[in-house]
């Protein structure tokens, strides 16, 4: 029988203007990146995102803002988003990601229809200083558990290649075990001319990072999602084997990704086959 392989799909609901110093992140205003800048798309232009999304094979689509957490503004916003995707769109898997956020509007969130939260440790904890200084570790792994105690599904992971060392890597492994999500999306960094950041993996690197991930979250799901393309190159393949379960089809939040069709090529090359449905249910 054939691997299977979650294909989801992400919706950029809210880009840029973020006050946040993550200095792997092209979307903080501190540094001049150049990408697309707006404040909570038209609900129609999203569901018309989610049905291609569907069209395409994808069973899970997130809705991703920008800026430091869950407000009443934006809680009511994506609530609302929720509530319209599920509405116009049957079957899908639904996935937020708005940053830090207490229980009480992850509870609202949930109550709109979301099955999801996405809020990722991004490195150790001991590295985490290095990278952001804006807000702390500690508070996104408290989100993590909030968006367990609010009753939906965890998704968290990280960014590996921003200049963290083996040990760092392995602290964000036991880390994230610990909270033993449905879900976690393994990030290899994309340089971007305008972040601090330079440092790159090579994609035997990034292949022993999938493989380290699969042996230590063994109960979960393990996505290659942002940086894939541009680390492994004509080597994507070997994702499959190394332990990847999901990947991202199409765009990412500030880079682009292949088309449909070449994930599908991609999925036949690797000799497995997309799930038709999401295989999580409350």
């Amino acid at each position: 029988m054939s691997k299977k392989i979650l294909l989801c799909a992400i919706s950029n609901v809210q880009s840029g203007n973020c006050p946040e110093d993550c200095a792997f992140c092209a979307q903080s205003a501190r540094y001049k990146s150049g990408v697309d800048t707006f404040r909570f798309k038209e609900s129609s232009l999203v569901i018309e995102e989610a049905k291609k999304a569907k069209q395409a094979g994808a069973v899970g689509f997130c809705l991703v803002t920008s800026g430091f957490g869950l407000d009443g503004k934006k809680t009511e916003y994506l609530a609302s988003l929720a509530t319209a995707v599920k509405k116009e769109v049957d079957g899908l898997f639904l996935i937020a990601s708005a940053g830090i956020a207490d229980k009480e509007s992850l509870k609202e969130l949930k109550k709109a229809g979301v099955d999801s939260y996405n809020h990722n440790l991004e490195t150790s904890k001991e590295f985490y200083p290095s990278i952001c200084t804006t807000h702390s570790w500690e508070e996104r792994y408290a989100t993590c558990e909030n968006a367990r105690d609010a009753g939906l599904m965890l998704c968290t992971g990280g960014i590996f290649g921003l200049g963290e060392s083996e040990a760092d890597r392995a602290s964000l492994l036991a880390s994230l075990k610990s909270l033993n999500p449905m879900s976690s999306p393994l990030n290899f960094y994309h340089p971007n001319p305008a972040l601090p950041i330079k440092a790159t993996l090579t994609a035997d690197e990034a292949l022993g990072i999938i493989k380290k991930a699969k042996s230590e979250l063994t109960n979960t799901v393990i996505m290659v999602a942002g940086g894939r393309e541009f680390v492994f190159g004509d080597r994507q393949v070997e994702i499959f084997d190394a332990g990847c379960d999901s990947i991202i089809m199409g765009d990412y939040l500030t880079t682009c990704g292949q088309e449909p069709t070449s994930d599908y090529e991609l999925l036949k090359k690797a000799g497995v086959e997309p799930l038709l449905e999401c295989p999580f249910t409350h």
